[in-house]
């Protein structure tokens, strides 16, 4: 099969082999050309392990750390004419770097919401494991059915109280217009919280811990994002900040249970990046685009993979102690949060149109990293040659 990009709106419905391969490699040498994680974790459990800063985290373990990893999350084969997603690949692309290198992999395939994936999870790592000493929470779903009401809950991207109006991109088409955003009523802001918040968190915590998979001295860190206020309507102060206030939550009750025995648990909030969930976000993508612009002028820019290694390597390990907020969270967002770069960007905001897109931002980047998502754009790969989509997982 000749598989080419098609990008539907924020999304794109094929993923390239080869390609998908190709990038988790590439993350892969980023990590090896680093030094070696200190003191890091040995057998490290990640949930949401296929994209984005899971996929990061797993890679960040295994090749900087040396680390035993299982990795959780929801991913589907080829179908007929249809590859895969990106994240079956980038997971076989990973089993198959690990494997190469000696590093002991498991792949979990199914609902992480679920108490069956949680039990199968568990029983892995005590076969293989034993115990567990960093748990990395990274899921990103637009649905969840609850394990124990059975409710089906569906996540939405909006503000709260009142419409938002403001610029965002067509990133595909490079076409700059206004956007507006009607608030959420209650339920939508409940069912959001439900998707994004920290109870799922909570009840992986708890089953670990429950049945004896956790080291005395696990850590357990979540993602999350807070962003400069030109998007907060639709983010901090809208149905995903709600998610991210419970998320703070669950991180403060899971840490007071982990503590007792030389354990932690926090909130890590990161840069804004391209990723499936951001790109489905208004305003976001120019928000993105400028950023990267500002950033790789000031030669500050960092991707995933680079976040989650700054994180393992300045933050959590190597004899260092992490610097908390006032929230309890550590900040790898703080390149990103720069008062010189904040103010750059609300100088260039204002300007931005169709017209001037491809100088006042990095829309070329920003398209390069989305496609790279899908496993489109990289080098050394012949996107017109056959390519066989049906791998199984390894």
């Amino acid at each position: 099969m000749i598989i080419k990009p098609k990008v539907r709106g924020f999304f794109c419905i094929t993923a390239h082999p080869e390609g998908c391969a190709a990038h988790v490699q590439e993350w892969i040498d980023y990590v090896k050309s680093q030094p070696p994680i200190e003191s890091g974790p040995k057998k490290v459990l990640v949930i949401g392990s296929s994209t984005g800063y899971g996929l990061a985290s797993r890679i960040t373990a295994a090749f900087g750390s040396g680390a035993a990893t299982v990795g959780v999350f929801y991913e589907k084969p080829s179908q007929e004419d249809r590859p895969g997603t990106p994240g079956w690949y980038n997971t076989i692309g990973f089993a198959r770097a690990a494997k190469k290198a000696g590093l002991y992999s498991k792949n979990i395939n199914g609902d992480a919401f679920s108490d069956e994936i949680k039990k199968e999870t568990i029983a892995a790592i005590k076969a293989d494991l034993g115990q567990v000493d960093l748990v990395i929470y990274s899921l990103a779903s637009p649905r969840r059915v609850h394990p124990k009401t059975g409710i089906v809950h569906k996540s939405c991207i909006k503000p709260i109280a009142a419409p938002y109006t403001n610029k965002t991109v067509d990133t595909d088409k490079g076409i700059v217009s206004m956007v507006t955003v009607e608030p959420a009523n209650d339920e939508e802001v409940a069912d959001v919280i439900a998707v994004m918040g920290g109870e799922d968190w909570e009840m992986w915590i708890d089953a670990l811990s429950t049945s004896g998979v956790l080291a005395p001295s696990a850590q357990s860190v979540a993602y999350s994002y807070i962003g400069p206020d030109v998007t907060w309507p639709v983010y901090k102060e809208g149905t995903i900040g709600r998610a991210k206030d419970d998320l703070d939550r669950a991180a403060h009750a899971i840490d007071n249970k982990l503590k007792v025995t030389g354990g932690r648990a926090f909130v890590s909030i990161n840069k804004a990046l391209v990723t499936q969930s951001s790109s489905a976000i208004p305003v976001v993508p120019l928000y993105i685009s400028i950023l990267y612009k500002i950033m790789k002028e000031a030669g500050t820019h960092e991707g995933c993979i680079e976040q989650l290694y700054r994180l393992f390597a300045t933050h959590m390990y190597n004899g260092k102690t992490a610097q908390f907020d006032k929230a309890g969270r550590t900040r790898v967002d703080d390149w990103e949060m720069r008062p010189e770069i904040q103010e750059a960007i609300r100088v260039i905001w204002p300007k931005v149109t169709t017209e001037n897109l491809e100088e006042l931002t990095d829309i070329a980047g920003y398209r390069s990293e989305f496609l790279k998502m899908f496993g489109f754009g990289l080098d050394g790969i012949d996107y017109d040659a056959d390519t066989e989509p049906n791998l199984p997982m390894e």
